[in-house]
């Protein structure tokens, strides 16, 4: 018996681990000190605690533990990362390169950048599977490129892109690249020495952690990284960011990230399996269904689906003991599209009707066939009811219909 509801959103966030609950437990109660307060046992404990969290998180990247700066998140890192490096190296230029199917912490950074007249940028396509072209790279550098921020693999759909070609090419430039590591870290390999990043953003939210802890990754040779800082206060964490630590937070992210990093290969592969179950399901038994983002350079629990002739929302409320994500996002006035689809060339109306699937750690193969059969006969209940459908089986061209208004 499958006991609902059943969540299947783990790229918006993911249940905390009992294990990272556990490591937690204390710093909440009997080990509360400050991680700043150098003059006492309190305060060393704190500080011991971060340290090894540092190396925790160091460890999953292959980078040293000075090179951690604790975040309150992704967010934060992204905004530090990107908007420090505009600020720090403006006498050398203001050329951001970026991708149009970034996270909105990269897109509307890029945008306050630009507003503010402190960066210019060029934001590149991606093709039908929603990877950059690292050529577009190369060609989009100007010798007053600064940076290049490209995420590690996409939150909606999945796709990973060729990061360690784009390091490469930002090594042999000299330009710093900035990686959005979010849905990656954790999920699949990800090495900062092999992949030629310098600076990574990173969640604990996304592998099994807290929220509201993320940390940026700055490397400290070859080249050695500068940011102007985002938070001015008592000069925490090597300056680049002040602000008492949420020692609690931080080491439930440590603790995240060694399970984490223990469990990948292995969880990789069970979630690859749970995913393809899942997608066969939905495909064996229904016609209009096309898959969104990369086919096998994807993440390992990630599945998106345009599910022809429905409306994203409609099924959302109709498998609403599901929890999933649809591609549509609800603005003040209407309903936009996901601009991630959009990017990838699909129309609007296909746009309207993607499903994001996100399988995690806690998922089973029982889950998955009741999804698959429960989301498959809301589909069919939904075309049903569908003139455009019936008339597509009739082999109606719709794009040819003169429609009355």
């Amino acid at each position: 018996m499958v006991k609902t509801p059943i969540y299947m959103d783990n790229h918006a966030t993911t249940p905390c681990d009992p294990r990272v609950l556990d490591a937690m437990m204390p710093y909440f109660t009997t080990k509360f000190g400050n991680a700043a307060s150098r003059n006492h046992s309190f305060g060393w404990e704190a500080e011991e605690a971060v340290d090894k969290a540092r190396n925790q998180l160091a460890s999953i990247i292959n980078a040293k533990a000075k090179e951690i700066i604790f975040t309150s998140g992704a967010t934060e890192s992204d905004n530090l990362a990107i908007k420090g490096v505009v600020e720090f190296y403006k006498d050398k230029g203001n050329h951001v390169i970026t991708c149009v199917t970034e996270h909105k912490a990269v897109l509307d950074s890029c945008r306050a950048l630009e507003r503010q007249g402190k960066a210019t940028v060029t934001y590149l396509p991606v093709d039908k599977h929603g990877m950059v072209d690292p050529d577009d790279v190369r060609k989009a550098i100007t010798d007053k490129t600064v940076l290049i921020s490209i995420m590690y693999a996409n939150n909606e759909i999945g796709t990973i892109h060729p990061i360690r070609e784009i390091g490469r090419i930002a090594k042999e430039k000299e330009v710093i690249f900035h990686c959005d590591a979010v849905q990656a870290v954790g999920k699949i390999p990800v090495d900062v020495e092999k992949d030629g990043i310098d600076l990574l953003a990173m969640s604990g939210h996304k592998i099994y952690g807290p929220k509201g802890v993320g940390a940026l990754y700055v490397r400290s040779k070859g080249p050695r990284v500068r940011l102007t800082p985002i938070i001015d206060g008592g000069g925490h964490e090597r300056g680049m960011r002040s602000g008492t630590l949420n020692v609690t937070g931080i080491v439930g992210f440590g603790a995240a990230c060694e399970i984490a990093a223990k469990e990948l290969p292995e969880e990789a592969r069970r979630l690859t399996e749970l995913r393809n179950r899942l997608q066969a399901g939905l495909f064996e038994r229904l016609d209009e269904i096309y898959l969104n983002g990369h086919p096998t350079e994807r993440l390992p629990g990630n599945l998106n689906v345009s599910f022809a002739y429905v409306e994203g929302e409609s099924l959302l409320m109709g498998i609403n003991d599901v929890a999933v994500s649809s591609g549509s996002a609800c603005t003040s006035a209407t309903l936009e599209p996901s601009y991630v689809i959009r990017a990838l060339g699909i129309n609007e109306e296909l746009a309207h009707s993607s499903i994001r699937f996100g399988l995690g750690r806690f998922n089973t193969a029982d889950e998955v066939d009741y999804v698959a059969d429960r989301v498959t006969r809301e589909v069919k209940r939904l075309r049903e009811m569908s003139p455009l459908y019936e008339m597509a089986k009739e082999g109606i061209d719709l794009k040819s219909v003169q429609w009355k208004a």
